[in-house]
């Protein structure tokens, strides 16, 4: 009897689904994802409430994703696994998978991140203001 061939595991996006600029960029990722090598779980969601290795806050506090073999990364390192995944998004890696250009790319995550609750709010009174008219 043979076995049944094992469907690769796949890689999990943690995302805050609550955040506009999030979500579309998920929405991006999910588009690209022609071998449906991503998982994606919804932190924000009332479903999740972390596990032994991530709690809700620190999947709120920024972006992570759980490679196959359990290794966590988050941050730039996290972005560079994605779009290792997406053979449409290889370009990124062969730019960002430099020790420098990651460290510089964390950097400005990092500045980015208390920026990230204005430029949704921004985005969502966009968004409501186009809904009016």
């Amino acid at each position: 009897m043979t076995k049944p061939l094992r469907q690769p595991e796949k890689l999990t996006v943690f995302y805050d689904g609550s955040c506009p600029l999030c979500a579309s960029e998920i929405d991006l990722y999910n588009r690209a994802d022609c071998h449906q090598a991503l998982r994606f779980v919804d932190v924000s969601s009332e479903n999740f409430t972390g596990d032994a290795q991530i709690t809700q806050d620190q999947a709120l506090a920024r972006f992570h994703i759980r490679l196959p073999n359990g290794q966590q990364l988050s941050g730039a390192r996290g972005f560079i696994e994605v779009w290792r995944v997406l053979p449409s998004w290889n370009w990124m890696v062969k730019l960002a998978d430099r020790p420098a250009v990651a460290l510089v790319l964390e950097l400005l995550y990092r500045l980015f991140l208390p920026l990230r609750p204005l430029i949704a709010a921004c985005i969502h009174l966009f968004h409501s203001i186009l809904r009016r008219t």
